[in-house]
């Protein structure tokens, strides 16, 4: 392992070199089944051929021109992400991090010109929206905070899930202008709303005049068996964050936006010297392209109930398990106790998973996953977990 990277990882101890699909192999081309999907940006697996098609045909053409000028890859990438979400204008950057930074300076910004001198934003607590100063301060994690005074004025944090909060937040706090949240917090423990919260926030929005701004980064692109994960609800925000699966592994985050939300910026507003450059876009198209016509948005869909079935059958009952939830291709099984050692268990067993809020197995596995691997990976963390929790009784939380 190199000296030279900055200790910023706890990496595991194996180096990948190839993949094809739902398998990663490492330098002794052993494969593992990747049911973490590069933490949700793999959607379409690994080495897809429409996506190793399109970059290599745009890398021969055109990688990079800035967007001092006109980007027709990037202006029809917009049109198909509208579409798809009902919205009415896009901008583009390189990373999740960024289309929220772009929501946040858009909301902000939305506040001064109604003549909002502080405006705020409410997000939520468990939440997770990036790693630079204001989306960490977004974030509802201490850790994630810890040393990097001073944080960023203007948010204020409710409790997830809760709407009377709000409304006591709206009685006193006359400067809020938005709602930031997931619809299915992912790196708080894949939790799941009240099936009425994202309806209860799109009707509070409206009768206070604010933005509701979704976090798509993580359920987007299909994960959730629907396009975006508020498509279930039945609702449209304001502002939509994309990224991860947008690219397959290629660069790109997405800030949407319709009605009055789309007419905020103006030019010198906002920008990206990379964002929705040629290449990353030509990949977020065949992205697009293969997840409309291989069906994947129904197939995470049907896949994903069969799995929280099976895994429920399969784990639900041992002694430990609190629950097994999940949403399309979004699965998380929480514990009683921490598990964070089951990480490295399920690597041994050539299996990849990650564990989230400390005691929660999250599950991210491709949209291409199919029938014979989705078996493989019940049964293997079955084994697992039922090894895990007769090793480790002393560790249960009070």
């Amino acid at each position: 392992m190199s000296d030279t990277l900055m200790h910023t990882y706890a990496r595991l101890p194996v180096a990948f070199v190839r993949g094809e699909g739902a398998w990663l192999y490492d330098e002794t081309g052993t494969p593992y089944l990747d049911a973490l999907s590069g933490i949700a940006v793999c959607g379409l697996g690994h080495a897809h051929p429409a996506v190793q098609a399109a970059l290599a045909d745009q890398a021969a053409t055109l990688l990079h021109t800035s967007n001092l000028y006109r980007i027709p890859l990037q202006e029809r990438l917009g049109e198909r992400l509208c579409t798809q979400a009902g919205m009415d204008k896009v901008f583009f950057g390189n990373s999740g991090a960024e289309a929220n930074e772009a929501a946040i300076k858009l909301a902000r910004l939305y506040g001064h010109q109604r003549g909002i001198e502080l405006p705020e934003i409410v997000v939520m607590e468990n939440s997770f929206h990036g790693r630079t100063l204001a989306t960490l301060t977004a974030t509802g994690n201490r850790k994630v905070q810890a040393g990097f005074e001073p944080l960023v004025r203007g948010f204020v944090r409710a409790p997830y899930g809760d709407v009377e909060a709000l409304r006591t937040i709206a009685a006193n706090r006359p400067g809020v202008v938005a709602i930031l949240v997931e619809p299915i917090q992912g790196e708080g423990g894949i939790r799941i709303p009240p099936e009425s919260y994202l309806r209860d926030l799109r009707a509070l929005c409206d009768e206070f005049g604010w933005l509701l701004m979704l976090d798509e980064i993580q359920t987007g692109m299909g994960r959730a068996g629907r396009w975006f994960a508020h498509q279930l609800a039945g609702i449209r925000p304001d502002v939509m964050t994309l990224a991860k699966a947008l690219g397959n592994g290629v660069p790109i985050g997405a800030c949407l936006a319709r009605g009055p939300a789309a007419e905020v910026f103006a030019p010198g507003n906002h920008g990206s010297t990379f964002g929705g450059n040629p290449l990353a876009c030509r990949a977020a198209l065949a992205v697009v392209d293969t997840i409309e016509s291989h069906g994947l948005v129904e197939r995470a869909a049907a896949l994903g109930s069969r799995l929280l079935d099976a895994l429920r059958a399969r784990v639900g009952g041992l002694p430990g398990v609190v629950e097994v939830r999940g949403c399309g291709l979004l699965l998380g099984i929480e514990l009683d106790r921490p598990c964070g050692e089951l990480v490295g268990r399920a690597l041994e067993e050539r299996l990849l998973i990650n564990v989230t809020a400390g005691n929660v197995i999250r599950l991210l596995p491709p949209l291409i996953l199919d029938d014979a691997q989705a078996e493989r990976l019940v049964d293997s963390l079955g084994s697992l977990l039922e090894a895990f929790l007769h090793d480790s009784p002393e560790q249960a939380q009070a």
